[in-house]
C-alpha cells in the first residue's frame, strides 16, 4: 500500500555552511540585505512559497548559491523520515514495479513514502516544487523525470538529495543515476527475432525525446547490422509505451502489403496492445507473428501465449536507488553516481520461426 502523504509544518529556516567569499558564515539577514529584500522574503523562498516575485526569487536564488547557503536536514514532523517518490506519470503495471522496490528499501530503513506524479510532465513545475521545498523530505527519487538548473539548486541550496530512476535524457555526470542497459536489451531482443529466422523485424518504441526509448531503438538497428539485415525504415515506430501505443502501430505495421512477421515492442504494456491488434485481424501469435515485449511484468508470463520479453530489473533498480538517495541524506559518500543494471532475454511461448 502507497503511504498517505504526511505533511509536516516548515520550521524557521537554520543553515549550517558558510560563504566561500567572506570570513563569516551567511544568514539570512545577510542575504537579505544584499538582495534589499526582507528577512521574511528570503524565508519564503528557502520555505517554497509562492507569493514571491519570479526576478526577487531569482535575485535571492542566485545570491544563496553565490554564499554556498546550506540548510540543516529536516526529519518532518514528529522526527519522521520521508522521501518523495515523483513519477512524470502513474497508471502502469510498470510503475508499481517501482513502488515496490522503493517501498521495500524505504521500509527496511525506517523511510517513509511519499508518493505523486508530474502530470505526464518529465520536468516538475514549480509548484510542485514549492511544495517539495516546503515540506523538506529526506529527499526526492525521480522516476523518468529531470531538472533545470534552477530546479536543481533550489534542492540542493536546501541540502536536499535527489537521485534520477531510468532517466528521461541524458543527466550531467554528477547527478545520481540509476538505470538499466537498454541497447543491450534492444539488442538481445532483435538478436532472437533475427535468430529464428524473420526478416522484417518491426519495432515500436517509447516516445523518441526519452533516451531509454532511443537506446533500445539503437539496439535494435545493431543486431540487424550484425547479422547484415537491411531495416526498412517503415518498420521503425515510436508509440507511449502504454497500450495504445501498441494497438496503433501495431495495427498499423500488421496491414502494410508487406508487413513484418515479427515486433519488438518497446515495452510489455505496448506488446499487449500489439496483441490484441494481431487478434482482431486473424493472426495467430507465434504462428503468424512473433512479439517480444520488455520489462518482464508479472502479467507476461500469465498470457494465454507467455510473452518472449526482456528483463529490465525495475524492482532492483528502484532498491537501488533508494539505497543511493538513504544514503546521500545520512551524508554517505557514494562509490558510483551513474548505476546501469544488466537486462536478461526471457524466452516463452511468443517468439517462433517465422511460418512464411
Amino acid at each position: 500500500m502507497v503511504p498517505q502523504l504526511t505533511r509536516a509544518a516548515a520550521p524557521e529556516p537554520t543553515h549550517s555552511a558558510g560563504s566561500g567569499r567572506t570570513a563569516q558564515p551567511a544568514t539570512i539577514a545577510s542575504i537579505a540585505a544584499e538582495a534589499g529584500v526582507s528577512v521574511p522574503t528570503v524565508s519564503k523562498v528557502l520555505n517554497g512559497r509562492p507569493d514571491v516575485a519570479p526576478a526577487t526569487r531569482s535575485r535571492i536564488e542566485a545570491l544563496l548559491e553565490q554564499h554556498r547557503y546550506r540548510r540543516r536536514k529536516s526529519r518532518g514532523a514528529g522526527g519522521q523520515r520521508l522521501l518523495d517518490l515523483a513519477f512524470h506519470e502513474l497508471d502502469s503495471a510498470w510503475s508499481i514495479e517501482i513502488i515496490r522496490g522503493v517501498e521495500e528499501a524505504a521500509a527496511a530503513a525506517g523511510v517513509g513514502v511519499v508518493l505523486s506524479e508530474l502530470g505526464g510532465k518529465h520536468r516538475p513545475h514549480q509548484e510542485w516544487l514549492d511544495e517539495i521545498l516546503a515540506r523538506r523530505p529526506l529527499g526526492v527519487l525521480f522516476v523518468l523525470s529531470s531538472l533545470d538548473a534552477t530546479q536543481r539548486h533550489q534542492l540542493e541550496s536546501r541540502s536536499i538529495p535527489f537521485v534520477v530512476l531510468d532517466t528521461a535524457g541524458e543527466p550531467p555526470d554528477d547527478i545520481p543515476t540509476v538505470g538499466s542497459n537498454n541497447w543491450s536489451g534492444g539488442l538481445s531482443a532483435t538478436r532472437h527475432l533475427l535468430g529464428l529466422g524473420h526478416r522484417r523485424v518491426a519495432v515500436i518504441s517509447g516516445p523518441p525525446d526519452v533516451l531509454c526509448s532511443r537506446a533500445r531503438v539503437d539496439g535494435y538497428r545493431s543486431a540487424h547490422d550484425e547479422a547484415g539485415v537491411p531495416i526498412d525504415p517503415a518498420l521503425t515506430r515510436y508509440g507511449d509505451f502504454y497500450f495504445d501505443g501498441g494497438y496503433v502501430h501495431g495495427k498499423a505495421l500488421l496491414t502494410l502489403r508487406d508487413r513484418p512477421t515479427a515486433i519488438f515492442a518497446g515495452s510489455d504494456m505496448q506488446a499487449l496492445g500489439v496483441l490484441r491488434a494481431a487478434r482482431e485481424l486473424g493472426l495467430r501469435v507465434p504462428e503468424d507473428l512473433s512479439v517480444v515485449g520488455y520489462d518482464n511484468l508479472p502479467l507476461t508470463e500469465w498470457l494465454g501465449t507467455a510473452l518472449t520479453t526482456v528483463n529490465q530489473p525495475l524492482h532492483d533498480m528502484a532498491r537501488t536507488a533508494t539505497q543511493m538517495l538513504i544514503d546521500l541524506a545520512d551524508g554517505t559518500a557514494l562509490p558510483s553516481r551513474r548505476i546501469d543494471l544488466a537486462t536478461t532475454l526471457v524466452i516463452r511461448e511468443s517468439t517462433a520461426p517465422p511460418s512464411r
